[in-house]
Parts: C-alpha cells; structure tokens; sequence
C-alpha cells in the first residue's frame, strides 16, 4: 500500500510542475511562483519534486496520507541560475485506492509562546563581557547544511523557524546570554530558552533592542541586506511577527534569497509571495546584524 501511494502521489506532484500554463489554474502554488519570477526577468527552467510520506491513516476503504514533497527548481535570472528548494507538506484522501483530493496545508503558523507576544527584555550587567565579530559565512554554512534537517545538539520544535534562526546566528558566533530568566537575552540551555531564541515575535522585537552581544540595525529595504542578516514577517499585518528567515544568498538583481525551517526552504526569494501564509497585508523587518566589539 505504501509503494503504491508513494507511486500515485509522486506522478501527480511530477504533473503539476510540468503542467501546461492553460492549466496551471489546478497547481495555484506554481503558478503564483512562475509570477514571481517573471516579474524580477526570471524563469524556472527546471523542476522535480519528491514526495515522501509521514504519517497515513486508514479506514476500510479510505486513507488519509500526510507527505512532503521536495521540489527543486532551477531559476535562470540574466544569465544567472540558483537553484531553489523547499519542502511542501501536503494532504491526501483515497477511497479505494484512487486520489480524491490532495492538497497543500497552510504555511501560516504561530510559533513559540502565546505569552511572548509582547515580550519584555531586561538587559544584564555588561560587567566583563567579551565582544565578538559576527562570521556570516559559518552562519550561511550552517544555515545550508541543517535547511532541511534536524541538528540533534538543540532540541527540535514543531515549529522550528526561529529557533533554527538562532542556531544559525549562534554557529556565526553570536553569544548565548541572560540564562535562566527566559524575558531576559538570548540563549538555549538545560531544555530550557528564551523567548528571543524560539519565537519570531520575540526575536523581532530583541534584535533592534539588545545593546551587546547578538543585536542588529533596522534597514529600510531588502537590498541592504547581506549574508546572514535577518527578516522578519508579519503575514497578517497585525502587529505580531510569525516567521524568521536568514540571507543566503542574493539573486541577478541583488535581492536577498533566504533559507527557513517549519515548511523548509533555501533559497527561497525573500518576499513569500507564493507562501499559503501571505497577503495583501505582510509587513517585514530587515535587521543586519551587528558585530559587538
């Protein structure tokens, strides 16, 4: 049963990528990519897709199958070609075998602590702390060695973006600090963290306000952006931040491409207008962050 659904759920997400544009209307997540590209003079030239299967339900004659699918997508852009990845996770029905209704579940999650909504950070004693300069190319490199994958030295959340944010920003050489007091810092230890580490409308909020150690300047526009710097995203517009992302790269036209965990991604153009979690009223943060010397 396994090989079969394998089989069948593969055929349809190889389908949809390499669906006529008179019938992208069924594939809108495709569709809405192409969009994007061809408004920056890019083009997917190339994609495949994977699918893996999680979890699967099963009654006498239905099953329900959670999966992934891995898509890559070569985009040319003036010459120029990157390669693009990320990890869709899907919903599929079957009655007797035969795919009734498969569909991509929302990207859109809160992440962290409902109570760090509006989190409140007491700076410690700077009394004997060292300064550090920030590597944004150990961060970059962690940030792509882990983009689809678990690090077992810190714990995995099932809504990881944030915390793998930290992990990035920490690999780079930013300093753990504020331990036990999780209002306080910027640290994971003993099974424990702080708000700042694990939830993206903490971070949002720690990164401009830190005055040592991990802290970052507020820039007006994505281009200002550079490796290993930070975004932030409010899908809703409403004030708390949901989602995390680091700068790995930059497209032809200088824009930051951006690696993510929960629905995992690389090089993922920075705006997430082809996420299920955008609208009409998205508001970002760009941070670069601050070498503390």
């Amino acid at each position: 049963m396994r090989e079969q659904l394998q089989e069948l759920l593969e055929q349809r997400v190889l389908q949809c990528v390499s669906m006529p544009r008179n019938l992208l209307h069924e594939c809108p997540a495709i569709e809405i990519k192409k969009q994007s590209c061809l408004r920056r003079s890019a083009e997917i030239v190339k994609a495949k897709a994977k699918g893996s299967i999680e979890r699967k339900l099963e009654g006498k004659e239905t099953a329900k199958v959670l999966y992934d699918v891995h898509f890559q997508y070569l985009i040319k852009q003036k010459g120029h070609f990157y390669m693009e990845e990320e990890v869709e996770k899907r919903q599929a029905e079957f009655y007797k075998g035969v795919l009734v209704k498969d569909e991509k579940l929302k990207e859109s999650e809160p992440d962290g602590d409902e109570g760090a909504a509006m989190p409140v950070f007491a700076e410690e004693s700077s009394h004997n702390r060292a300064g550090y300069q920030y590597d944004r190319l150990k961060a970059v490199q962690y940030a792509e060695r882990w983009w689809n994958d678990f690090n077992p030295a810190y714990k995995k959340f099932e809504v990881d973006c944030t915390n793998y944010i930290s992990q990035c920003l920490h690999t780079g050489g930013a300093p753990m600090r504020g331990y036990p007091n999780r209002s306080n810092g910027w640290w994971m230890q003993n099974n424990n963290w702080s708000f700042s580490w694990t939830v993206a409308n903490a971070m949002r909020w720690y990164l401009p306000a830190s005055k040592f150690g991990l802290r970052a300047r507020e820039v007006s526009s994505a281009e200002q952006l550079k490796l290993g710097d930070v975004i932030c995203y409010d899908f809703q517009g409403d004030g708390r931040f949901d989602h995390t992302t680091i700068v790995t790269g930059h497209d032809a036209n200088g824009m930051p491409l951006v690696n993510a965990h929960t629905y995992n991604s690389r090089m993922r153009y920075w705006a997430y207008e082809d996420s299920t979690a955008y609208t009409p009223n998205i508001k970002y943060r760009f941070f670069t962050i601050a070498d503390d010397q």
